[in-house]
Formats: C-alpha cells, sequence, structure tokens
C-alpha cells in the first residue's frame, strides 16, 4: 500500500505566519501574512486590501510605503491586478510592469505604480467558495516571474489571510490599519485608528454625495474617487474633507473633473 504524505504547505505557511506574530509579540494578523510572504518570496512589499460590491474597498495592512501607497492608488483609480483579482476571482501575474499589453491595459495605475517603485506586481484573491473578502498584493522593484512553486505558496498566504479575516468577521469589528515603516520592522497606526473608521468614513462620504448630487452608490463613489484621483491625494482625505463639509460636489463640478479610468469611457481593444 502506497501511503498518501498530506500536503505540508498550508501547515509551513501558518507556521511562517505565527513565526512573524511572535516576533511582533501579537495575536496573528492580516500583517503577519503580508510580512511573511516577503520573506518567503523573491518580492519586495506585500499589501491586503478589503473588497467588496456594495462597500467601499479599503486597504487593510501594508509592509512598506510602496506597497501602502500601490494600495491606495488602485483604490482611487479603480484599476489594477488587485480590482482585476477581485472582480475575475482569479490569480493575476504581472511579471513587468513595461509591458507594452499592460500599459495598454492599466492606462493610468502602471505607469503610476512604476513611478511609484514597483516593477512587478502579482495580486491573489481571497477567497473560499464564494465568500471572497479581500486580495492579497505583492510586488517587487524589479522585473521578476513566480515559478509554480511560488505561485502555491502566493496562493497558501492568502488562505491564510482569508482565515484571519473570517474568524475577525471584519464587516462587524475595528480592526487595525497596519504598516511596518521601512527598515525598522516597527508596527504603525495609520489614521484612520482603525479599519472600522476608516471605511465608515468612505461610506460616510459616499452618501453625502448620494444626497448632494441625487446619484446612486456606485455614482457617487466614482465622484469622490474622481476628485482624489483629479488633485492626487488619498480617497480617504477627501471623504474626512466632505463630511467635515470643507469640499462640496455640486453636480456641475463633479461632472467637469478628471475621472479615473474606471469612469471614463475607453476605446475597444483591437
Amino acid at each position: 500500500m502506497v501511503a498518501v504524505i498530506p500536503d505540508s504547505r498550508p501547515a509551513r505557511i501558518q507556521a511562517l505566519v505565527a513565526e512573524q506574530a511572535a516576533l511582533r509579540g501579537a495575536r496573528v494578523s492580516v500583517l503577519d501574512v503580508c510580512t511573511a510572504a516577503v520573506a518567503a518570496l523573491p518580492v519586495g512589499g506585500a499589501g491586503m486590501s478589503a473588497m467588496s460590491l456594495n462597500r467601499a474597498s479599503h486597504p487593510l495592512c501594508s509592509t512598506d510605503s510602496v506597497s501602502q501607497h500601490l494600495e491606495e492608488l488602485q483604490l482611487t483609480l479603480g484599476e489594477g491586478p488587485c480590482v482585476d483579482a477581485y472582480v475575475l476571482r482569479s490569480t493575476v501575474l504581472c511579471p513587468d510592469l513595461l509591458a507594452g499589453e499592460l500599459q495598454r491595459h492599466w492606462t493610468v495605475f502602471a505607469d503610476a505604480a512604476l513611478e511609484a517603485g514597483a516593477r512587478a506586481v502579482f495580486a491573489f484573491p481571497l477567497q473560499i467558495g464564494t465568500v471572497s473578502p479581500g486580495v492579497l498584493d505583492l510586488y517587487s522593484s524589479r522585473a521578476v516571474e513566480l515559478d509554480t512553486e511560488e505561485v502555491a505558496d502566493a496562493m497558501a498566504f492568502a488562505d491564510a489571510a482569508t482565515l484571519i479575516l473570517l474568524a475577525a468577521r471584519i464587516g462587524e469589528t475595528s480592526v487595525p490599519f497596519e504598516t511596518h515603516a521601512a527598515g525598522t520592522g516597527r508596527q504603525d497606526t495609520n489614521p484612520p485608528d482603525d479599519l472600522g473608521g476608516y471605511r465608515a468614513e468612505i461610506d460616510q462620504a459616499t452618501g453625502i454625495l448620494m444626497v448632494q448630487l441625487d446619484v446612486g452608490f456606485e455614482e457617487a463613489f466614482i465622484r469622490l474617487r474622481a476628485h482624489a484621483y483629479a488633485r492626487g491625494t488619498r480617497i480617504s482625505a477627501v471623504a474626512a474633507d466632505v463630511i467635515a463639509h470643507r469640499l462640496r460636489l455640486s453636480s456641475d463640478t463633479a461632472r467637469s473633473g478628471i475621472q479615473p479610468p474606471e469612469a471614463r469611457p475607453r476605446d475597444e481593444e483591437s
């Protein structure tokens, strides 16, 4: 009889994540998944965003300033590997952002990501069955391809993150937005102080715009993103201004502003 050897990958990945949590002296979190993935794979950084079809998406954690910027960038633009991975429920592997087809597909994100310091980007949907709470993003400052084993490991890291998020029930509880300060290993908390507050702030601003502009949720969120994109600022900062009544978008000014790629009509690809 041939013995069946169980797949040890999930156990190995869980051990790597637990090791990162032990180094922080804290409970296991999605930040530990990101830092473990960076340590195990040929990438320079990792980030994670919570995604939803009926709520504003928001970043969860990042390992460095570049990955943090990439998460915010995709949220603001509404395009990038994170968005595609979530919509398609499929892994998105981009070993070189200078590739012509990627430049055409992500008309703004590709150049912005290169300027931020990313050359290769990889996105893995967090998914168990039909449940998909977000996406794990990895980046490298140089062109690189992940081999079969590395892709399988990255998917296992995504699975570990999914279990952590579902256990934390992030839709109902506050989870800190976490990031490691570059080169220090120190954990920072970026404003807003908790993830629930970050999401609630964007949702509240979107609701205000729905009333001001007499539009639906999706259109209001697009207008919010468009304003942030046109001014080169974070969507969370624009949301805060809307809530504090420091910013009011009229129907005319919203329509005349520069729109992010998702809101702009595109020529059909040949």
